[in-house]
């Protein structure tokens, strides 16, 4: 077992492009990733399944692939995936200029159905939602801008009464910070949640913290220690089904420091050609690991 993360599915999962976000489902046995063009500006959905005891070459879902997709996070009885798209509302041609949170159902086969954008006050007008993490009771948390908010990027809850979604509380001083948060991963019981931003208290970039929930109050945020935070952007965390291990996206590689001594054509270009070039990967650790370190 490794104390530090590794890049997890190399050639799969974890390519020479921009490569982030793992979403699994309930049994484990489809997994969705993300991956972006070079300046992280249009984001596709990737299915793989298990094959023979590996994973499948992922293949676009048939959802995505036209608009600007990201964030899949699946409900916890893998009957829904939540996530985020820039397609008009409208049916139309151009894409809209923020991020909505949209739901697509998933049939027991693994069918997709058609994608809807979510209605009532989760989806603020002319402000993009990030990161759409739903709990076993179906509390929709997600990351968002809108007004009213403790800084620039504020974590929300909408709570879901009767089938709807009530209008999303702040999340409050307890977890938001004059910085940026963006992404919320929640635990299925809302016993402790798991966010990415840029805060004063970080290393620069973005990073992971984790606050737990003691007598329904969100405590202070906890830097991730144990070599999960690092000088670059490190976010869209996930925790798979089981527990067991903590997925992120990391755009830490072998050019964050200069080479001790000039390097050949042959291994440059491996190094540009693969994983830690830069762009994003993905990246594992075991969750003991996670809080052990705390």
């Amino acid at each position: 077992m490794a104390d530090q993360p590794q890049v997890f599915g190399r050639g799969v999962f974890s390519t020479a492009a921009w490569d982030f976000f793992v979403a699994l489902a309930p049994d484990q046995q489809t997994a969705l990733v993300c991956r972006a063009n070079a300046n992280f500006s249009f984001y596709v959905i990737f299915e793989t399944r298990r094959d023979h005891g590996g994973w499948s070459t992922p293949v676009v879902t048939p959802f995505s692939g036209r608009w600007s997709d990201a964030d899949p996070h699946f409900s916890p009885d893998g009957k829904q995936l939540f996530f985020i798209s820039n397609r008009p509302v409208d049916g139309g041609n151009r894409a809209s200029d923020n991020y909505d949170i949209w739901v697509v159902e998933r049939a027991a086969g693994g069918a997709w159905g058609e994608p809807h954008r979510l209605q009532g006050p989760v989806n603020a007008d002319s402000t993009t939602e990030w990161s759409p993490s739903p709990a076993a009771n179906g509390d929709l948390y997600f990351g968002s801008a809108r007004a009213g908010g403790k800084g620039g990027e504020d974590l929300y809850v909408a709570r879901l009464e009767n089938g709807a979604y009530s209008v999303p509380e702040n999340l409050g001083d307890s977890v938001n910070s004059t910085g940026d948060e963006v992404e919320p991963w929640i635990a299925p019981d809302e016993s402790y949640l798991l966010f990415s931003g840029r805060r004063p208290d970080g290393l620069g970039g973005y990073d992971l913290w984790i606050s737990y929930r003691k007598n329904g109050v969100w405590q202070k945020p906890i830097h991730l220690a144990g070599g999960i935070n690092s000088i670059a952007s490190d976010f869209n965390q996930s925790v798979s089904p089981d527990g067991r291990y903590l997925y992120f996206s990391s755009t830490r590689g072998y050019f964050n420091s200069l080479p001790l001594e000039p390097m050949a054509s042959d291994s440059l270009q491996a190094r540009l050609a693969g994983p830690g070039n830069g762009l994003g990967d993905i990246y594992r650790i075991e969750m003991s690991r996670v809080l052990e370190n705390q």
